[in-house]
């Protein structure tokens, strides 16, 4: 591999693990090799399979050197060849690189009334679900005990089948770089070292986040907002409301990791007390519960939820959608306007407003905010839907190895 070459890094800066380290102004060869190999698995991951030369286009790397790090990655056990889609070419397809679903994350979510596992695959494959309905917000330990026993049950699948590299976990709320949730409203948790917690539990590394930061990522690595380089990222639900911000392809982490807190932001000072203690909080405001209660439901899920106000003609039930939407209008107003992101993307509750009220939040987004001439604003419904959460906490997991895929030791 030439001493100076390098990928031509077209892929947003999201995809990159951690800096390289460099001796004065030079990259070293082995920390070269480390980023380039890098690119091509996360290239193999999202986009494959891909032929060599596909590889070659996207990275700039010459022939040779994206044969040598395809052989590396074959030999690592971290890619496959299979069949490219069809070209219309006559003879058979080529043989491409895709990421190998041998290799496996465990994707582990917290939420008051459930604690779901899922095994996921390098490549995105989704392997085995489970999901453990709660009838009330677990504590930590309730937590620990509840999440390693459904793993314990997936033990002798993941020894005979497949190679482990560690577990992702998602909360809803304040979880900084060292895996310890600040606060997590509705769990109840404050102050957990939840990621060690686990990890001790399990035996395996685990890395916890904020549920919507890693929401953010997935979609944009996989969903709608792929190739996106300025993404807002809005999840809601019953429990509350989550953002994720992408700048110039990275995510936005803030002081302790703590940025993307957009359902705190106070739409309406004298609305309802919010779990945080303040009035009017935007997870409040605009919250699934006040229309299911008005349904006589208790609970739908996001599908469930789409045809039940297609269909509605109630009042009651138009008003309140009317009013929250109005709501959820003006808080992607000032949103735009604060970040001014080339895309808006939202996911669960607020996916479902999007495909009932499209026409007023479009309008939210492209008319009223402050040079609005000038800036085009997609407003987009998260395209992975149930999927999402499922592979999302995985990516917390896979974020090691795909910085550095030499560190992982070949399979025997």
């Amino acid at each position: 591999m030439p001493e100076n070459e390098t990928t031509k890094n077209r892929a947003p800066a999201l995809w990159s693990g951690a800096a390289p380290r460099t001796m004065g102004s030079r990259t070293t060869n082995e920390e070269v090799r480390q980023q380039n190999l890098s690119a091509v698995l996360r290239l193999a991951r999202v986009d494959g399979p891909l032929s060599r030369s596909s590889i070659g286009t996207e990275t700039g790397l010459n022939r040779s050197t994206v044969t040598a790090l395809v052989n590396e990655l074959l030999d690592l056990g971290l890619a496959r060849e299979a069949e490219t889609a069809p070209t219309g070419r006559v003879g058979r397809p080529s043989l491409g690189v895709a990421a190998e679903d041998s290799v496996v994350g465990l994707s582990i979510r917290a939420e008051p009334d459930a604690i779901s596992v899922a095994l996921v695959g390098l490549g995105g494959a989704v392997h085995s679900r489970v999901r453990h309905d709660l009838s009330s917000p677990p504590s930590p330990r309730r937590f620990v005990h509840i999440a390693t026993s459904v793993v314990d049950g997936m033990r002798a699948d993941i020894d005979r089948h497949y190679r482990l590299v560690g577990a992702g976990l998602a909360v809803p709320g304040l979880v900084d770089e060292m895996g310890t949730v600040l606060i997590a409203p509705p769990l109840g948790w404050k102050r957990e070292s939840i990621a060690s917690r686990l990890e001790n539990s399990l035996g395996v590394q685990v890395t916890a986040g904020n549920d919507a930061s890693v929401g953010a990522m997935a979609e944009a690595r996989f969903g709608v907002g792929r190739g996106t380089n300025n993404l807002l990222y809005l999840g809601g639900s019953v429990h509350g409301i989550g953002g994720g911000l992408i700048f110039d392809g990275a995510l936005l982490r803030g002081t302790s990791g703590f940025a993307g807190e957009l359902g705190h932001t106070v739409v309406d000072p004298r609305g309802r007390r919010c779990a945080c203690g303040r009035r009017g909080c935007l997870e409040t405001e605009v919250n699934p519960a006040r229309l299911l209660n008005l349904l006589g439901r208790r609970r739908l899920d996001e599908d469930e939820l789409d045809i039940e106000l297609g269909l509605t003609r109630d009042p009651a039930v138009r008003a309140e959608l009317e009013r929250q939407v109005d709501v959820l209008s003006l808080a992607l107003t000032n949103f735009v306007n604060a970040f001014a992101p080339e895309a808006v993307v939202l996911s669960g509750y607020l996916g479902v407003l999007l495909a009932t009220s499209r026409e007023r939040l479009a309008q939210a987004v492209r008319v009223d905010p402050v040079g609005a001439d000038g800036r085009a604003v997609r407003l987009e419904r998260a395209h992975m839907r149930s999927r999402l959460m499922l592979l999302a906490p995985a990516e917390l997991a896979f974020a090691p190895l795909l910085a550095d895929p030499a560190a992982l030791a070949p399979p025997r």
